[in-house]
């Protein structure tokens, strides 16, 4: 049997699809994501429904699933009482509930598992990933960061997912880190028009991966559909990489309310454009679900 290509050797050839929103399939199934924990709770609570919820999104044509490590901290967990022994099986395991969901899918195509790393402000759980600017400095920042990924890195995922970076001095301690892991990964920040959450110019968000020979994709995740649009070319102009674009589905949370405002603007038919504009790993976040996953895969695969 010919050896599978890695998620690089992919994004050479073509377009790569991502999953949805694991937040929004787990709801959808009836679970409470309610806690601060936010779905990493159910890593300890219920691992065989994050599993699942991976399944569905193989089952809908994501070549990728982006694991439950999102919110996933030494510190979330050491709030909740767990022990920082059991925090680190926890993390390893949200790369093992995907993994095991790419064996059940017995997919003819291959399979790829990206381990989420979310800012810091994922663990504050109190709206701050959408603004940055937590008054750290990057060392700090390096020193909250490193533990979870070398983790994450030692569980063997074929991607790290640094994703919905607010903050260009958050990306610099990322890249930091990432350095010596000795597993790429894709930089994606959450962005508001032309910059990042915390204002600065995307023009120079993307250049700090420009730099990083292990960053194979770049781009934007966690924001509006209408803003991915304008970063996809931005992102490849300024990096000569391929380019990952996972938007919401147009909705707003309401960090206050832990709930979500406004209407859907997502369009399955808008990947024609980010591809075009050199986006090669494309997917949902938040609130984007299986069927909309489909309908993206239909239209990417599409002759």
């Amino acid at each position: 049997m010919s050896t599978p290509p890695t998620l690089a050797e992919a994004l050479a050839r073509g377009t790569v699809v991502l999953d949805g929103g694991l937040s929004n399939q787990l709801a959808a199934a009836g679970h409470d994501l309610s806690d601060e924990l936010w779905s990493a709770r159910l890593l300890a609570e219920a691992p065989e429904a994050v599993t699942a919820a991976h399944l569905a999104y193989f089952g809908a044509g994501a070549d990728v699933a982006i694991t439950a490590s999102y919110q996933a901290t030494f510190e979330g967990f050491a709030r909740r009482g767990i022990e920082r022994e059991e925090a680190g099986r926890l993390l390893a395991l949200s790369v093992e509930c995907a993994r095991e969901a790419a064996r059940r899918a017995r997919a003819s195509r291959p399979l790829w598992v990206a381990a989420s790393v979310g800012p810091y402000g994922a663990m504050l759980a109190d709206g701050s990933e959408y603004r940055g600017r937590y008054g750290l400095s990057v060392a700090q920042l390096e020193r909250f960061h490193r533990p979870r990924m070398e983790v994450l890195a030692g569980a063997a995922p074929d991607v790290l997912a640094l994703e919905t970076i607010p903050d260009t001095d958050e990306a610099e301690a990322l890249l930091r880190v990432l350095r010596g892991l000795g597993v790429p990964a894709w930089l994606s920040y959450s962005a508001s028009g032309d910059r990042t959450r915390a204002g600065q110019p995307l023009e120079e968000a993307f250049a700090l991966a420009a730099r990083a020979d292990e960053v194979i994709a770049v781009g934007v995740n966690c924001c509006t559909p209408e803003d991915a649009d304008r970063a996809v070319a931005l992102a490849a102009r300024v990096t000569g990489k391929p380019v990952v674009v996972y938007p919401n589905s147009g909705e707003t949370w309401d960090a206050g309310a832990r709930a979500w405002r406004g209407r859907s603007t997502f369009s399955a038919g808008q990947v024609r454009g980010w591809r075009a504009s050199g986006a090669r790993l494309v997917g949902g976040c938040c609130r984007v679900g299986p069927e909309a996953i489909a309908s993206m895969a239909s239209v990417l695969r599409a002759p």
